[in-house]
């Protein structure tokens, strides 16, 4: 009963915060918070699964979350053709040896697995291929990268909709989660976080620097959207008669039709931008429902006690012949793919790809104090703490700052303290962050709706 309270209080407070943003600042600001809050629940319910009904540490959310953000420049976007004619050829013979060289290991680590020196073979082959691989790739990607280097200068995608860019990032992702697994998944967790840590570095790396692939620190803008443009709903007939019908008593108070046809210009091009940003509500919303619906139906299953008993004692799963490798492998997969296909979904919401904004602050250690402060092992949890920690980091700065404000209201503008407190506004949200995990870990240390305990 007192979780279902729990439940109620929390989510009522985050629904009312949300309004309040909307009236006292504007809804354009509140959907787009609550935009970013819903893409932060299913990345933190990716996270989720592997830590809470796993037990599996994985540091290495910023590289999964890069995958699915490249998905969308490699689906969506149109190919260039001139690059393709130019180094195309030697391109996908450079895949078809690398995915050689990753059979080869696997073959050997399969069929070999009590040969002495396996390890050093597999080095071997490793240090031999790397250069081979760029032998092979590196004409082909000179002369791709300088087929207009200011306005393409890589290969493009499939030009096919963004929204199954979402899909392939999510299975982008697990594929590279496979791979990540069977090295990592045999070694302690201290030693999984560390390694799922610079993998994740690995591949932010690869993204910014393989221009040819991503266009690197140039960006892609411009990609497509699930969504109508702004501009074309500010051309729309049918748009502007709603827009004006909705408005109609702000508009029936002026005579002077050059002041209405002003008014009602500017309703229509806010009234845009909210109703875009309410679209991808929509959608964002649906698809959290379903991860959520298809994560509590996963928690109560035989397989979901499976996997929280072989969280709790490993040892025990495995003498009542559980292949615990195989499970931590595959949920490993599957919050990884979750987590790519989050990260699609925001570059989807942002238009580009910027591959030097992922920092490990914001897309690994934020996720990680999401799940925290939400509770670990609960699917609802995981989604508050994407609602909560998200809220918190945007609305911090306007908080401090009507906050020094109304404290310093009576010292000068010139008044050096005033002026500190004000340059110092950004930071604030690091000290909010802080405070408010401590307060949780004080007094909710299971997090703010903790994992139920399911009893048969």
């Amino acid at each position: 009963m007192i979780r279902n309270i729990d439940f109620k209080i929390c989510f009522s407070v985050i629904f009312l915060l949300t309004i309040f943003v909307g009236l006292f600042q504007s809804w354009g600001l509140a959907l787009s918070i609550l935009n970013l809050c819903l893409i932060s629940g299913i990345m933190s319910m990716g996270v989720n699964i592997q830590w809470g009904f796993a037990g599996l540490i994985n540091f290495g959310v910023m590289g999964f979350l890069a995958i699915g953000g490249l998905a969308t420049v490699l689906v969506s976007v149109p190919p260039v053709y001139e690059a393709w004619a130019a180094g195309g050829v030697g391109i996908l013979i450079s895949g078809l040896f690398l995915a050689f060289i990753i059979f080869t290991i696997f073959f050997i680590n399969k069929k070999l697995k009590k040969y002495k020196y396996k390890s050093y073979l597999v080095f071997f082959i490793i240090i031999i291929s790397i250069p081979l691989l760029k032998f092979i790739s590196g004409p082909s990607i000179s002369k791709i990268e300088s087929i207009n280097a200011a306005t393409s200068g890589f290969l493009g995608g499939a030009n096919l909709p963004i929204i199954f860019s979402w899909f392939v990032g999510a299975i982008l992702s697990a594929m590279v989660a496979f791979v990540v697994g069977k090295v990592c998944l045999g070694l302690r967790s201290d030693y999984l976080a560390i390694s799922t840590l610079l993998v994740s570095g690995i591949i932010i790396t690869i993204v910014k620097h393989e221009e040819w692939l991503s266009r690197g620190v140039k960006n892609v803008i411009g990609l497509k959207r699930p969504v109508p443009y702004e501009v074309d709903l500010q051309k729309s007939e049918l748009f502007i008669k709603i827009i004006e019908f909705i408005n109609f008593s702000k508009l029936s108070k002026n005579f002077d039709p050059e002041v209405n046809a002003n008014l009602l210009n500017q309703l229509v091009i806010s009234s845009s931008g909210v109703f875009v940003k309410f679209c991808f509500t929509i959608i964002f919303l649906s698809i959290v429902l379903i991860i959520l619906y298809l994560s509590e139906k996963a928690l109560n299953s035989p397989w979901g006690r499976m996997m929280r008993a072989i969280r709790d004692n490993e040892e025990a799963a495995k003498a009542m012949g559980k292949n615990v490798v195989k499970q931590h492998l595959f949920i490993f997969m599957l919050g990884s793919a979750i987590i790519g296909f989050a990260g699609a979904m925001l570059v989807t919401y942002d238009g580009l790809f910027t591959p030097s904004s992922y920092q490990p602050l914001r897309y690994t250690f934020l996720i990680w104090v999401m799940v925290l402060l939400g509770g670990t092992g609960n699917n609802y949890g995981a989604i508050l703490g994407g609602f909560v920690v998200w809220f918190i980091w945007i609305q911090s700065a306007p908080f401090a700052s009507v906050v020094i404000n109304f404290t310093t209201n009576h010292l000068d503008d010139t008044s050096l303290i005033k002026e500190h407190l004000f340059n110092s506004v950004p930071y604030f949200r690091y000290l909010m962050m802080g405070c408010g995990l401590l307060l949780v870990m004080r007094y909710r240390p299971e997090g703010l709706l903790p994992e139920k305990v399911i009893k048969n």
